[in-house]
């Protein structure tokens, strides 16, 4: 019976997560230890600011990019006109959901105009104040100034290690049902125990 209840509260209320990169250095570790909550986006929207585990776009862990769609063959070709990514961050979500699971931090919901500057999101023309980031050290992702709209039902996530985190700036603002719940609390290792 106890074994039942775990696995049910597992899959159903709270399930543990481990960071498996650098993308949110200093915020996370990699092995850190999360523990996600299932439940409150049954109740509520993301927010700005929640970081959050989700499923990214297919093929995202593999290096696919803005406007890459699969073809029979599994050859991916990217639409040219579909963004610039030397100006702007992609507009659209990418095709498809992957198995794998990613987190990092909502920085943009539906409705929000974005653009990026030194790796800060700049949200309905306002610069996001972001102490807990490792900032950019340059280049384009750094730096995006044509403005997108986020769509309907979609958020845009951001590692905190702008400059080295694969995410929405590159493959698109991820889909509300592909939101798997809010990491709240680290359990490992013991030194770094906390809320989040």
């Amino acid at each position: 019976m106890a074994i039942g209840l775990a696995l049910v509260i597992q899959a159903f209320v709270v399930k543990p997560y481990q960071i498996p990169s650098a993308s949110m250095e200093p915020t996370l570790d990699i092995g850190q230890r999360v523990l996600v909550n299932r439940v409150n986006y049954h109740l509520s929207d993301p927010d700005r600011g929640d970081i959050v585990v989700f499923h990214p776009p297919e093929g995202a862990e593999k290096g696919r990019r803005c406007g890459a769609q699969t073809s029979n063959e599994g050859d991916t070709d990217a639409d040219e006109n579909t963004y610039n990514p030397a100006t702007q961050a992609c507009p659209k979500p990418t095709e498809g959901t992957a198995d794998t699971n990613f987190i990092k931090r909502v920085v943009a919901v539906p409705g929000d105009r974005l653009r990026i500057e030194d790796g800060h999101p700049v949200i309905n023309g306002e610069v996001q104040e972001e102490d807990f980031i490792r900032p950019c050290a340059g280049g384009n992702s750094c730096n995006l100034p044509e403005e997108i709209v986020i769509p309907p039902d979609h958020y845009f996530m951001m590692g905190d290690n702008r400059g080295q985190s694969d995410d929405s700036r590159f493959w698109g603002p991820v889909p509300r049902e592909d939101i798997i719940g809010q990491a709240f609390f680290t359990y490992w290792p013991p030194d770094r125990i906390g809320i989040l």
